[in-house]
């Protein structure tokens, strides 16, 4: 099986620092660009990050400090790493819930513009959990058949992921062998911000998803709660959600 793509998907992995979005940082980073004629090609970073790795990390993905002190920082490949993904749909494994929103911390703080939420985002995971729920080696197991020997290794996690979600195909006729239709079932809710902080309700307008103000259109908490604003901003909230928060909180001083 081919799958059936109108223009380039790439497959993603991130090893990191931690699993916080807000303030750990990128180790290594692989795409494997899944092209729509069937061609492929790959690219794995070692990323130095800037801050200690700590040992519970260093315990997953085996990657130390010493490992990464001659490689570059990521604001220094940042503009590579961006037009690698030009016109380019994502994928990757419980890759909407961290590895997205944490690149996009990683492109903000590189001060590099890009426009991910214009794209389409495949989690196997979440196909994965709404099928079959487990993990990674589980899924590799279960759908191919193969134990996955190298796990939190980012080259070999992206490549079992593609491989898992060809397999996905395989075993369920009823998911369709397209990129609007995978991203559209591997989402639970459809998010504002990376981190899912607001979420859009059935009109397109922004609801906080979190907190005592949970399930509450934003602009009519900035209204009634005029200090909730400086509270985020100045909070430990991802860039990416403080950038959508100030968008809303802009158009509603507008309207005043």
């Amino acid at each position: 099986m081919q799958l059936n793509l109108k223009k380039p998907l790439v497959f993603f992995d991130l090893e990191t620092t931690g699993v916080n979005v807000t303030n750990d940082r990128i180790v290594e980073i692989s795409f494997l660009k899944i092209n729509p004629d069937g061609t492929e090609e790959s690219t794995t970073w070692r990323v130095n990050p800037l801050i200690p790795i700590p040992v519970q990390a260093t315990e997953v993905h085996g990657i130390t400090d010493y490992d990464v002190k001659d490689c570059p920082p990521f604001h220094a490949i940042a503009a590579s790493v961006a037009q690698r993904l030009e016109g380019c749909d994502l994928a990757g494994f419980n890759s909407n819930r961290f590895d997205i929103p944490l690149l996009a911390e990683e492109f903000i703080r590189a001060n590099i513009d890009i426009d991910l939420k214009s794209r389409k985002f495949i989690d196997v995971l979440t196909i994965f959990h709404k099928k079959e729920p487990r993990n990674l080696k589980a899924a590799f197991m279960f759908y191919c058949g193969k134990e996955l020997t190298e796990a939190h290794q980012a080259e070999s996690d992206t490549k079992a992921t593609y491989e898992v979600l060809m397999a996905q195909l395989d075993k369920y006729p009823e998911l369709e062998n397209d990129v609007d239709s995978l991203s559209f079932f591997s989402s639970f809710t459809k998010n504002v911000d990376f981190a899912g902080r607001m979420i859009f309700n059935e009109n397109g307008e922004e609801v906080l998803n979190f907190g005592k103000y949970k399930g509450q259109l934003a602009r009519e908490v900035l209204k009634k709660d005029s200090g909730y604003y400086s509270w985020m901003i100045q909070g430990d909230f991802a860039l990416d959600t403080k950038k959508k928060l100030t968008e809303v909180y802009k158009r509603y001083k507008k309207s005043q």
